[in-house]
């Protein structure tokens, strides 16, 4: 009866994503609760936003203000339009630190983090009387200091009056796609500002100018620069827990960064639960009122960066890595620069995106083929059933011969209008991939890097030399090849007057080679050779793996087939036996030990050996004096005993993987793919969504500060 409960709990339960919208829909409906079901991001893919249904508040007036800092304004841009803003009265969206003209007959909602130079702010406001009434919500718990200068501008104005609500919202993360996310910087970093016409509330997209992967691994970081970075981490994904409205049971590796977060974390866990318990107050866990608590509960898996580095680095062939990889990829919008700059959002609205994004690229373009072909089809059926020979004379048509024929058109028009804008914008974005696969020769980087471990220094060097007419890849992909073939492949297999040859080559193109001279000091201070520390290496599935030397034949007729198609407007029967081009079907390392603690009877005995020894955390459970680090070494969720590495072994259906000091495309479309296959939930995140040659730049920071 238990396991069918938490199948049938499983199976309802919302998204991430969607736990965030139903949580921003609720404070901008004056925290008055909304319904669930009536959250478009719920909705079919692809369903417009507009069908927000959102009950009247009983209490407040229902069209207001929002009042939003540069933080905040990336959150709610990722996951709510400017219609869904409407739908819940929100007529005017401003900047907090803008020049406001009072409009004292509407309540306002303010959404900011928790800084003092905003607290300031709004007391400004408050003595301005800007509003009529002021509903403050901070995106992360407001510190007492801040709550108390607070209280004490409020009072020095006597503006309490207009303060009708003070609440901590723990929102303080980005979630661009139901099973991703990424924490929010700290305040005083360039935000990632999500500049999308989504919900017209961005700007221009700055570099981002905060990493944690810097400040945890660069020797001139202080202790204390250390210890506030590992609080900000834990603080941002007690948000996350605390939307998700599950206490997970925490799994870490021992003796690095993820175990510091991971034991903050679980005491603020404990503290919380701690805390409503004695106050009688209402959990900050939803599943604790629902009587879930103990039937379903997801595992949190926490790793540090270090554990593998190639996936950052590589080069990737899924539609979403190429993007972030290709072109400039912030949040959900991506900017397309040639022939003439344009932005594209990409969110799970889009019904092509949220189907082809982990899939690879020429299957892509395939399936833009498809749909195409599928549009063509739906118009050509309404216009001969209308008698119109093109959709645009559709207004032409005589009406009283036709009227049911038109009813049927003006119904299905919006849709097809709406299905061409989404096709037509993935046919651009395609394009612009396609040019910069052939200029750079991405397929063959790829292919390269996908049979790295079989790469001597003598075939590398002349991969690097002697690039194929008209293939021109620039400095940092030769660079990052080098890093991906040397994380990679044993010590012994390579000489430093190999590496010395590496690196001269490397200069000779242009690259600066600090990154490679931190990775290669990196790796000879902590000798991190062994698969899945350090090393990137993977897990073929047997018998799904491709011969990398096979991989992309024909690729050249293949790109002139697409360009052709492209020009043309159209891709009809394009890419016949795309699946020669699909790449190996393997594990990463991430995605191998998160197999290992959620379904361990399919992993490796070497994933198992590496895994049991991590750190098991439960937050529910009584704590183990015997322990000493707060471990309860339990069988099952909630119990308590010491218990062996083995003993400690579980299946999970739900789990959440946060990887400390950055996060990749290549590596979350790895374990998308292998949660699909195997039917679990995985929810995939980490401090930043880095691109590569964004990580190249964290590692050359890094090499020149060591230096």
């Amino acid at each position: 009866m238990a396991s069918i409960a938490l199948r049938q709990a499983s199976s309802t339960s919302p998204t991430l994503q969607e736990s965030q919208t139903t949580a921003l829909l609720t404070l901008l409906n004056l925290n008055n609760t909304v319904d669930p079901s009536n959250n478009p991001t719920q909705a079919v893919a692809g369903k417009a936003a507009s069908a927000l249904k959102i009950p009247a508040p009983s209490g407040p007036p229902v069209w207001k203000v929002l009042v939003l800092d540069q933080y905040t304004k990336d959150v709610l841009a990722t996951v709510l339009r400017v219609q869904d803003l409407r739908d819940v009265g929100v007529t005017l969206h401003v900047q907090l630190h803008s020049n406001r003209p009072p409009l004292q007959d509407v309540p306002a909602v303010y959404f900011v983090s928790p800084t003092l130079t905003n607290i300031r702010r709004i007391a400004q406001d408050l003595e301005k009387s800007l509003y009529e009434s002021f509903h403050l919500n901070f995106v992360e718990p407001l510190p007492r200091a801040l709550l108390e200068e607070l209280a004490a501008e409020v009072a020095r104005g006597g503006t309490g009056e207009l303060v009708e609500q003070v609440l901590d919202q723990y929102l303080s993360f980005i979630a661009p796609s139901p099973s991703l996310f990424s924490l929010l910087p700290p305040p005083n970093a360039a935000p990632a500002s999500a500049s999308t016409s989504n919900a017209a509330l961005g700007s221009a997209v700055p570099i981002l100018t905060h990493s944690t992967y810097s400040v945890l691994n660069s020797p001139s970081s202080s202790e204390q620069q250390i210890e506030e970075e590992i609080e900000r981490v834990a603080s941002g994904l007690f948000s996350v827990v605390v939307t998700m409205g599950h206490v997970p049971v925490i799994r870490a590796p021992r003796g690095n960064a993820a175990e510091m977060t991971a034991k903050k974390l679980e005491q603020k866990i404990r503290d919380a639960i701690l805390s409503s318990a004695r106050s009688h107050t209402t959990s900050l866990f939803a599943q604790d009122a629902s009587g879930l608590s103990n039937l379903q509960r997801p595992l949190l898996l926490i790793l540090d960066r270090n554990i593998d580095l190639v996936p950052m680095l590589s080069h990737g062939w899924t539609y979403q890595a190429l993007a972030s990889d290709c072109l400039e990829m912030k949040l959900n919008r991506v900017v397309v620069a040639q022939p003439q700059k344009r932005s594209y959002d990409l969110d799970s609205k889009d019904f092509f995106w949220a189907k082809n994004a982990a899939n690879p690229f020429p299957q892509v373009a395939e399936e833009i083929d498809t749909e195409l072909n599928r549009y063509k089809q739906d118009a050509a059926e309404i216009t001969r059933s209308t008698g119109v020979s093109d959709m645009n004379d559709i207004a032409q048509m005589d009406l009283s011969a036709n009227a049911a024929h038109l009813k049927t058109a003006i119904t299905a028009l919006p849709e097809l209008t709406a299905r061409k804008a989404v096709l037509d914008t993935h046919m651009n974005i395609a394009t612009a991939l396609l040019e910069e696969i052939k200029k750079r020769g991405l397929d063959e980087l790829f292919s390269t890097e996908e049979a790295i471990s079989k790469q001597t220094t003598q075939a590398l060097l002349e991969f690097l030399r002697n690039p194929k007419a008209d293939v021109h890849p620039t400095a940092v992909d030769k660079l990052r090849l080098v890093l991906v073939w040397y994380l990679s492949v044993p010590e012994n297999t390579y000489s430093r007057d190999d590496i010395a040859e590496l690196e001269k080559e490397l200069k000779g193109a242009g690259a600066d080679v600090a990154a490679f001279d931190y990775v290669r000091r990196t790796r000879e201070i902590s000798k991190m050779t062994n698969p899945g520390a350090f090393a990137g290496s993977t897990t073929p599935v047997p018998g799904a793996s491709t011969p990398g030397g096979e991989l992309f034949k024909g690729f050249s007729a293949l790109s002139n087939r697409l360009t052709d198609r492209l020009k043309d407007g159209g891709l009809e029967n394009l890419i016949s036996g795309v699946k020669n081009f699909l790449p190996a079907n393997k594990l990463l390392p991430v995605t191998r030990l998160t197999e290992a603690l959620m379904d361990p009877s399919a992993a490796s005995n070497q994933s198992l050996q590496e895994t049991d020894d991590y750190l098991f955390l439960d937050p529910r459970a009584p704590r183990n004096p015997n322990a000493g680090l707060g471990i309860s070494g339990v069988g099952a969720p909630g119990g308590t005993g010491a218990g062996s590495g083995r003993g400690r072994r579980m299946a999970f259906s739900e789990g959440v993987v946060f990887v400390v000091g950055g996060a990749g495309y290549i590596e979350y479309g790895n374990l998308e793919e292998w949660a699909k296959k195997t039917g679990k939930r995985v929810t995939y995140g980490g401090t930043e969504i880095v691109d590569p040659g964004g990580f190249v730049q964290v590692l050359e920071s890094l090499g020149k500060t060591a230096a």
